[in-house]
């Protein structure tokens, strides 16, 4: 039975204002209060609906967001900052300032609180919670199933044996097992060595003790530029360098170590690259 012309208009024009009704309740003036959400939204939101992000995003030498986040405005995660820019969103972690969430909390702010990933899956999940919140799911799926070719892409064969490697970023911090770190090693052709000297969760690794056990390849921080900080002395020690052709040594940006959603994109084509360069050197 065809319906009456009158009848398909009015649905017609009731899909169009549901619609319509469905943009206005997208959050449009959204403020993210840590460095990997930042991330994740700039991935997922229009532009026009980020009112702020991390003041982490305007340092290049852990911003996961790069160059991109010097040009957002952004704040240092005060509830005065984020009133005054009228947010009706606050992206929040566990590592937020507690005085902060409590004071926008009693304003009624609509807040969303987000853990570090320790996992592919739960940062997938995360993902797609936090497109749904800001009106675009549909682009959640989209980044997930991006995030998974890139993994596809990284993979090593079912043959290939794993190379032994530490993540070993500036100050001696080294990525333990059960981390989102770890998994990406796994899912990229590595097998994480911090096992190997009894770590389990991250944390200072001393110098003597990776000399006296080097793993094959050894995922360094990136080094700041000029002169060298306190926590950049031990990637600069000469007794790396004498370590040998046994251990590949590569660098690994810290920026992407810790955040998931896009930034395991990069980090599983990073991966990769390293042990193909690896393999080369240590044959």
């Amino acid at each position: 039975m065809i319906p009456p012309p009158d009848l398909t208009r009015r649905s017609a024009l009731a899909a169009g204002v549901g619609l319509m009704a469905g943009r206005d309740r997208r959050p449009q003036r959204i403020v993210s209060l840590n460095p990997c959400l930042d991330v994740m939204l700039y991935a997922l939101a229009d532009p026009s609906q980020i009112a702020a992000v991390s003041h982490y995003s305007h340092d290049l030498s852990s911003s996961s967001l790069g160059e991109a986040g010097l040009h957002l405005p952004f704040t240092y995660g005060t509830a005065e900052e984020v009133l005054l820019l009228n947010s009706d969103l606050v992206l929040t972690s566990p590592y937020a300032a507690p005085a902060s969430v409590a004071a926008l909390k009693r304003r009624g702010l609509r807040q969303l609180s987000f853990d570090l990933p320790t996992s592919v899956a739960v940062s997938q999940d995360q993902v797609r919670r936090l497109a749904a919140a800001i009106g675009w799911s549909e682009r959640g799926l989209a980044l997930c199933q991006k995030v998974e070719l890139a993994l596809a892409a990284a993979a090593p064969r079912p043959s290939d044996r794993p190379l032994r490697a530490l993540v070993y970023q500036t100050g001696g911090f080294a990525v333990a097992p059960g981390t989102l770190m770890d998994e990406m090693l796994r899912r990229t052709g590595f097998q994480n060595a911090a096992a190997d000297y009894g770590l389990t969760q991250t944390g200072d690794l001393p110098l003597e003790r990776l000399i006296a056990n080097p793993p094959q390849v050894l995922l360094a921080g990136q080094l700041r530029a000029g002169a060298p900080n306190w926590a950049d002395r031990l990637l600069r020690h000469p007794a790396l360098a004498r370590i040998g052709p046994a251990m590949f040594r590569a660098t690994l940006p810290q920026r992407l170590t810790y955040c998931g959603g896009p930034v395991l994109i990069e980090a599983a084509s990073v991966l990769a690259n390293i042990r193909r360069r690896a393999l080369t050197a240590l044959a």
